[in-house]
């Protein structure tokens, strides 16, 4: 799928990666709804900005309703701090499967109809390496995760035939410094070889979109994915921050 001349949806693109994917967008050429339960907190000029709760059926469907010419939907919105599962908050374990599953799917039942009037058109899905191995302190986004990759999987089959492609961006380690500040108060030394910055994700990402890929991943997403061969094993984010041996 080209971005050039495309019509895109990002969701939580008021800041992070999604607002990477929005500029990103912009600079090859699409036109973007940049979508975010505090709009007033979007600052690229050039992007339509709507106010969406992918949690609220009603915003989803008011979304949709005025996206209408959408033709690449990114799902990247999620909320991420449930913890671990036994442990953990339940409130906020809910509110992890409610964004990363149960949003995703809303968003993609609400645009799959789009997509198909709009000739097919493409939908990627944001997910984490950890959807393949577990992390010890956040298992709970870890399982939203493997349900999310589900998901996608679930969804491609039952969209190819409206001809839209349907695709997972797996990253590892994201350069943010919410990353940073949690390898240092951890005593973890990061090694630069590690991280994928934003702007390099969402090149590989869109790069890999128009080529038609289906899961799209760097280094750490690969290795990640590879482990699911063997017995399952916990994300080592001490050996990933350390870079290739």
């Amino acid at each position: 799928m080209q971005m050039n001349g495309a019509t895109a949806l990002v969701t939580g693109a008021n800041r992070g990666l999604g607002r990477y994917f929005a500029a990103g967008l912009l600079s090859r050429g699409a036109k973007v709804y940049a979508t975010a339960r505090r709009p007033e907190l979007v600052d690229l000029p050039g992007v339509e900005v709507q106010r969406l709760d992918i949690t609220d059926p009603a915003s989803v469907d008011r979304v949709a309703a005025i996206a209408t010419d959408v033709d690449l939907l990114i799902n990247n919105a999620a909320f991420s701090e449930g913890g671990n599962l036994v442990t953990g908050d339940l409130d906020a374990i809910r509110m992890t499967m409610d964004s990363n599953y149960y949003g995703t799917l809303a968003m993609i039942r609400a645009f799959a109809p789009v997509l198909a009037r709009n000739g097919g058109g493409a939908i990627l899905n944001v997910l984490s390496g950890v959807a393949w191995q577990t992390v010890d302190g956040n298992t709970s986004y870890a399982a939203a995760k493997s349900a999310q990759w589900g998901l996608t999987n679930g969804v491609r089959v039952e969209l190819a035939g409206q001809g839209t492609l349907v695709a997972a961006l797996v990253p590892g380690l994201i350069d943010t410094q919410t990353l940073r500040d949690f390898c240092r108060n951890a005593g973890i030394e990061l090694s630069e070889d590690a991280l994928i910055g934003p702007a390099d994700l969402v090149r590989l990402a869109l790069d890999g979109l128009e080529a038609g890929e289906i899961e799209i991943m760097d280094r750490i997403g690969a290795a990640a994915k590879a482990t699911l061969s063997g017995p399952p094993t916990p994300f080592d984010l001490v050996s990933a921050a350390a870079g290739p041996a």
